[in-house]
């Protein structure tokens, strides 16, 4: 399993296929924010929401991928691996993203969401082994160079907040458990599918999340704000949840969790655009140059996907 993720190369399919995800995982600040200006919900209600319209689908794909003959069964240790990486990916790193998206706009939460490729490429480096190419040092100099002229201009116009560094440092924790999540999904995907990893980890997110929400939810709030708050959880649940997670998911699968990290540096550039459109979120000079960098790293990536093969 090591070895296959080490030899993972670059293809035109699951660069794309990366791509599509990290850009509809972007959309998911911008829904939050225009959410917590037009309802009156906190993030722990929202993120409920999310997870209870996403229900369904990885339901179902679990059912139906328990149900294939040439899946067998996980065994102790493979069912202990999903359940914390899904408790890390999208339990943990959820609720500390939906709670920073309180006080941060969205553009600067992520960028500092998108430190966690560098964590990501690090465990893999470290822990499992994983040799870290070239194409993909220098992809990530690009990144987060350009990352880090950005957050050096927002920095110019957020700090008036008086929870703002909180808002940065909660945002900070959801990128080093989304790190492990990645760094750890990939190890277990080529062994127990894409389809069933991520049905399963977000299974376990959700029990986490309504359990968290039966002890300290505010089920008067839920109620308050049926309808409209219930319409924004059923878009994250598709558009910023259902979906790319998938996608990433088959990225994963098809050109290993490094190179998946990397691709995903598209995300802050996305966003930046998304919030100067639809929030109204000041666009400048470094964010400019910064995102000049980012696209170039991305396409760094992409570049080698016609003469490499998987």
């Amino acid at each position: 399993m090591e070895q296959l993720q080490k030899n993972k190369g670059i293809t035109l399919a699951g660069f794309a296929i990366t791509f599509l995800g990290a850009i509809l995982f972007s959309t998911k600040a911008i829904i939050i924010k225009v959410a917590f200006a037009h309802v009156a919900i906190n993030a722990l209600t929202l993120l409920t929401l999310r997870m209870l319209f996403s229900l369904p689908f990885y339901g179902v794909t679990a059912i139906l991928a328990a149900k294939k003959k040439e899946n067998p069964p996980l065994s102790r240790r493979q069912w202990l691996y999903v359940i914390v990486l899904g408790i890390f990916g999208y339990y943990l790193s959820s609720l500390f993203d939906f709670m920073g998206l309180q006080y941060v706009s969205a553009g600067l939460e992520r960028l500092i969401l998108f430190l966690y490729p560098t964590f990501a490429v690090l465990i893999n480096g470290y822990y499992f082994k994983q040799k870290i190419s070239k194409l993909q040092w220098l992809a990530l100099l690009l990144t987060y160079a350009g990352i880090g002229l950005a957050f050096a201009g927002e920095l110019q116009l957020d700090t008036s907040s008086p929870n703002f560094f909180w808002g940065c440092f909660l945002i900070f924790l959801c990128a080093i458990t989304y790190s492990v999540y990645i760094a750890g999904s990939g190890q277990i995907i080529p062994s127990i599918g894409a389809a069933r990893f991520t049905a399963y980890a977000m299974l376990a997110a959700t029990v986490g999340i309504f359990l968290h929400f039966l002890i300290a939810g505010n089920f008067e709030q839920l109620r308050n704000t049926a309808g409209s708050a219930w319409i924004y959880g059923l878009i994250l649940a598709i558009f910023a949840t259902v979906i790319p997670s998938f996608l990433i998911s088959l990225g994963m699968k098809k050109i290993g969790s490094n190179n998946v990290a990397i691709i995903s540096g598209i995300g802050p550039v996305s966003t930046i655009l998304q919030a100067y459109w639809i929030l109204g979120e000041k666009i400048f000079l470094e964010q400019i140059i910064g995102t000049t960098l980012v696209v170039i790293g991305v396409l760094l990536i992409g570049w080698k996907t016609s003469q490499q093969k998987s």
